[in-house]
Order: structure tokens, then C-alpha cells, then sequence
């Protein structure tokens, strides 16, 4: 007779500036569903969509999702809405991931659409990182400019970089020198071939010499996010290093693995709590106020359920918090 009782999973999501992602693993870490879509500026909006993808993916299976954890730089606001066991910061749901999958990893190389990361590792613990969310050059999104620019699919710069033997030497430490350095490039007859390859140099220096300055950058070397996925700057950043890159067909989910198992690890202390799909049928939104109620004026972002006060964040005391609450709560 077949087993009615469901398989225990969890829920993690991933919400950046540029894409959400969301996993569901089981107790093996088996990955089973996913979703990665655009954030588009609405993270609510983006998470209800990613909400519905995963749904039609398990809806045939005998599962139940007992823990859900959120990540990323919308983690707070999303993990109200989804009323997560966990919230955490990325670099440790990255380096979780990471770890799970990969135990010896001691560099994790991380450029997204718009940001970019590194992650330092000794015996499996975090012992150095960075952040860059300032500049563009060298992300995702640089990459794509670019590619607009020589009228062609970013998806395509990867063969052209990697049929090239002598990459054009490209200004790459800001976006719009590295454009002018580009055009100046290719009219005095750089080919396309050297000059993509050029950038994908031009992408790894500016990480190395920003994001990855002073760090002790020590393989196994993991790469992830968006732009790993482009060859050329996986060839670019081992021939630079010296050292082999690892690419995981997981990558690009590597921070909802995180989450979701840290928010497996929470459950088993706090208890579990099944969650419901529903959730993505519920109006909500997002309010700022101005506390005013000593000197620190702190700007409170609220989060609304149906019109009534969920919750808020951003105030220093308990009274930017029960103004908030008041404030909603006036209203019809």
C-alpha cells in the first residue's frame, strides 16, 4: 500500500534587486522545484510569481512544506508576507549552500545582475567577505549592456570570448570609460572576438581588484550567480587566478539552498508549521512613516495585510513601532 504520509520540505527564498529565486529540498537537500524570475522592481509581486511556479511544480507530489526561510536584500519585507521561520543575511545562506554541496570550498565568487560578492571560507566557517552594490562595472548588467551595444545576445558572448587568443585590453574599471575604451576598440579594428574576450579580462580585474582587494583568495574557488554562467568569464577568472573554477549547474540557486536549510535546521528548535500556498491570494503593501517622537525621526517601513498592520521595521524604539500600528489601525 502506497505511503499517504507527505514528505517533509522547505521552502527557501532568494529576493534580490535583479531576480527572486525560490528552491523546495527535502531532508537529502534534493532540489524539488525551483524558480528564478525577475524582481522587476515589485518584490511582492515577483515572489507571488515565483509562488505560482513552484506550486504547479509540486502540486503532484506528496509533499509538505514545513519551514520556509527568506534571504536576500528584500529578506525582511518577504519574510513578513511569508511569515518564514528564518530571515538571514546572503553571505551566510550563500556560504550554506555552498558548504552543502561543495565542503572543501575556501573561495566563493558571487556577481549577480547589479552586485557582487566574495566569500572567504577556513575549515567550513566564514572568516572574511565583501560586498559591492555601488558600481555596476563588472556585473550582469554591464555584461548585457555591452553585448547591446556590439548588437548581439549576451547568451553568445561565452563562444566568441573563448575563440579569441589575444583579448583586447579593455578599461574596465568604470562603466562608462570601459563603453568609450569599447567603441574606441572596435574602430580602429580590435575583432569582436578580442574584444568580448577583453571584457570578460576586464569584468574579473574589476572584481579582483574591488570586491576581492586584500582578500587571501585560495581554491577550491566556487563561482556563482548570474555571470557564471558566462564561459568566457569563468575562462577569464581561472586563467587570472591560477586556479580551476568550479561552476555548479546550482549556482544560481545557491542562497535559497542556503536558507532553506538553515529554516529546516530553525524548525527542528522551534517546531514546524505547514505552509500554506494561499499566501499569494493576499493583498499586500508596503507603507513609510515618520516616527517624529524624539530626534532620531526614524523612517518606519510598514507592511500591510489586507489594509491592517502586519509589521514594520526600521524604527530604534517600541514607539516608531505603536505609532505605526496606530496610524493603520485609524484608518478604515
Amino acid at each position: 500500500m502506497e505511503n499517504q504520509n507527505p514528505t517533509k520540505t522547505y521552502l527557501g527564498f532568494d529576493i534580490g534587486s535583479i531576480s527572486t529565486k525560490a528552491v523546495v529540498i527535502d531532508d537529502a537537500n534534493n532540489v524539488l522545484a525551483s524558480s528564478y524570475l525577475w524582481t522587476e522592481g515589485d518584490p511582492i509581486g515577483a515572489t507571488k510569481r515565483v509562488l505560482l511556479e513552484i506550486e504547479k511544480q509540486v502540486k503532484d507530489k506528496n509533499i509538505s512544506i514545513v519551514g520556509t526561510g527568506t534571504t536576500g536584500s528584500a529578506r525582511e519585507l518577504i519574510g513578513v508576507i511569508l511569515d518564514a521561520d528564518l530571515v538571514k543575511n546572503e553571505i551566510t545562506a550563500h556560504a550554506v549552500g555552498t558548504l552543502t554541496f561543495h565542503p572543501d570550498v575556501r573561495t566563493i565568487f558571487e556577481i549577480g545582475g547589479q552586485d557582487s560578492k566574495i566569500i572567504i571560507l577556513n575549515q567550513g566557517v566564514v572568516v572574511d567577505y565583501a560586498m559591492n552594490t555601488l558600481c555596476a562595472a563588472g556585473t550582469g548588467s554591464f555584461l548585457a549592456s555591452q553585448a547591446r551595444r556590439l548588437n548581439m545576445p549576451v547568451e553568445d558572448f561565452g563562444k566568441y570570448a573563448l575563440s579569441s587568443q589575444t583579448p583586447t585590453k579593455i578599461a574596465g574599471r568604470c562603466t562608462v570609460f570601459a563603453e568609450s575604451d569599447l567603441v574606441h576598440k572596435a574602430q580602429i579594428g580590435h575583432t569582436k572576438e578580442n574584444i568580448i574576450a577583453g571584457l570578460c579580462n576586464s569584468i574579473v580585474y574589476n572584481y579582483l581588484n574591488n570586491v576581492g582587494k586584500g582578500k587571501n583568495i585560495e581554491p577550491p574557488i566556487v563561482f556563482q550567480g548570474g555571470v557564471s554562467k558566462n564561459v568566457g568569464v569563468v575562462r577569464s577568472f581561472g586563467q587570472i587566478t591560477g586556479h580551476p573554477i568550479i561552476v555548479d549547474e546550482l549556482g544560481h540557486l545557491m542562497g535559497c539552498i542556503g536558507i532553506a536549510i538553515l529554516a529546516r535546521e530553525k524548525v527542528k528548535e522551534k517546531g514546524e508549521k505547514i505552509f500554506s500556498f494561499d499566501i499569494k491570494d493576499i493583498k499586500f503593501q508596503t507603507n513609510g512613516i515618520e516616527c517624529n517622537g524624539c530626534p532620531n525621526n526614524c523612517e518606519i517601513v510598514c507592511v500591510l495585510k489586507d489594509g491592517k498592520f502586519l509589521d514594520g521595521w526600521g524604527n530604534r524604539c517600541q514607539v516608531g513601532i505603536d505609532k505605526a500600528k496606530q496610524k493603520f489601525a485609524s484608518q478604515p
